[in-house]
């Protein structure tokens, strides 16, 4: 009785050791999964492949070059480490392709979107990110439509159509002294858009519009429709469009031998042009507004992140690089002042966000647009890219 008591007495002591152990190894356990890092998850979304593949990769880069020093900083949420991932999605500028791409990073869960870059593919994606209820930035699409949906997950960083388009009408007539105008669009919800509101800023400053023709944004011919305008003698011509479609035009305008001054949006106002147009393009003959803008103290800023941009990917930037960046930075920045990536309780901190980044002073009006958005105004001399004047 004695001996089984000891026996029993040692097993008993031997099962409390291991169950010591146990409990001292899985300590640690639980102690790593409280420091688990929080994944977020956002989702870019440009043509990455087409005619325009350019803007969309420099539009990507800007997204990625912000990803990357966002993980640097170490920013912490609900007590847990970050770490920012990137979900890249090309839509080709395809609407179809758009809404396709919209619902797989719906369904992939993001956090938040920053994209598209054209207003054809943003506006119809809209509405599967609000549908979802997951809050969307654009860092390009200019078309007012965008914001005007009564959707409250919208934004954009840019100014709008109204001001772009209308702003390079006035400057057409009351700078360039146009006095007849013809007009191209490409048909896309930006090149119409963009192409109505110039021919309101034309006539509302006294010029006339003698022409209104439509291509496609993927011609490459042109000689029907500018060989009807050159009939009609204008002093402008101005496209609605990208700059792929841009540069082909300059190229026939020359041939057939148009010496009207060329005029376009944010699409054509790319370090691209020039190349696309070969010998097409003539000094000071081409005019075009990039919708946004810095001046004085500000300049410093975006010139070194124009610097650290060509160090990170060996290439210029092109056009809105810097306004992805931003927008993935104003998305941080709400998700760290609400404390949380959950879309629900990081949008109202969205909302109220004030933040300066390389392309100035960040604040959303009630639709979702930029408060007292910047133009800036350029020609071309030398096939470079010259800026005018920033406009507000």
């Amino acid at each position: 009785m004695q001996n089984y008591t000891k026996v029993a007495l040692a097993a008993a002591a031997a099962l409390a050791l291991t169950a010591c152990g146990k409990k001292e190894e899985a300590q640690p356990a639980a102690q790593g999964s409280a420091v688990e890092p929080l994944i977020v998850k956002i989702g870019h979304v440009g043509p990455t492949s087409g005619p325009i593949a350019h803007l969309g990769k420099d539009n990507e880069n800007g997204a990625r070059m912000a990803i990357d020093e966002l993980n640097a900083a170490g920013i912490q949420l609900e007590g847990r480490p970050v770490k920012f991932e990137l979900l890249a999605e090309d839509d080709a500028a395809d609407p179809k392709q758009g809404t396709a791409a919209a619902q797989k990073l719906v369904d992939a869960k993001v956090n938040g979107v920053i994209g598209h870059l054209n207003s054809g593919t943003t506006i119809p994606a809209s509405q599967i990110y609000n549908a979802a209820g997951i809050p969307q930035i654009s860092p390009s699409a200019t078309n007012p439509k965008y914001t005007r949906q009564g959707f409250n997950n919208v934004f954009r960083v840019v100014a709008d159509d109204t001001h772009l388009g209308g702003t390079l009408g006035k400057y057409a007539v009351e700078k360039l002294g146009a006095k007849k105008v013809a007009v191209i669009d490409d048909r896309t919800a930006y090149g119409q858009g963009v192409a109505d509101e110039f021919e309101k800023g034309v006539k509302a400053a006294g010029g006339e519009v003698v022409d209104r023709e439509f291509t496609n944004d993927k011609a490459t011919d042109f000689n029907a429709i500018l060989t009807k305008i050159k009939a009609k003698k204008p002093d402008v011509i101005f496209f609605g469009g990208m700059d792929a479609v841009a540069g082909p035009m300059l190229k026939q305008m020359k041939q057939l031998g148009i010496n009207a001054k060329f005029m376009g949006g944010d699409g054509i106002c790319t370090s691209e042009l020039p190349k696309l147009a070969g010998d097409g393009m003539a000094d000071e003959q081409v005019y075009c507004a990039e919708a946004g803008g810095v001046e004085g103290e500000q300049k410093a800023a975006m010139e070194k992140f124009r610097a650290d941009y060509k160090a990170k990917f060996g290439m210029d930037v092109q056009v809105y690089a810097p306004y992805v960046y931003d927008a993935v930075h104003v998305m941080a920045k709400a998700m760290q002042n609400a404390n949380s990536a959950d879309p629900a309780k990081y949008l109202p901190a969205l909302k109220q966000i004030s933040y300066k980044g390389v392309t100035g002073l960040i604040e959303f009006d009630e639709k979702g647009d930029i408060k007292n958005g910047a133009l800036t105004l350029y020609t071309y001399k030398g096939g470079q890219r010259t800026e005018i004047a920033v406009v507000r």
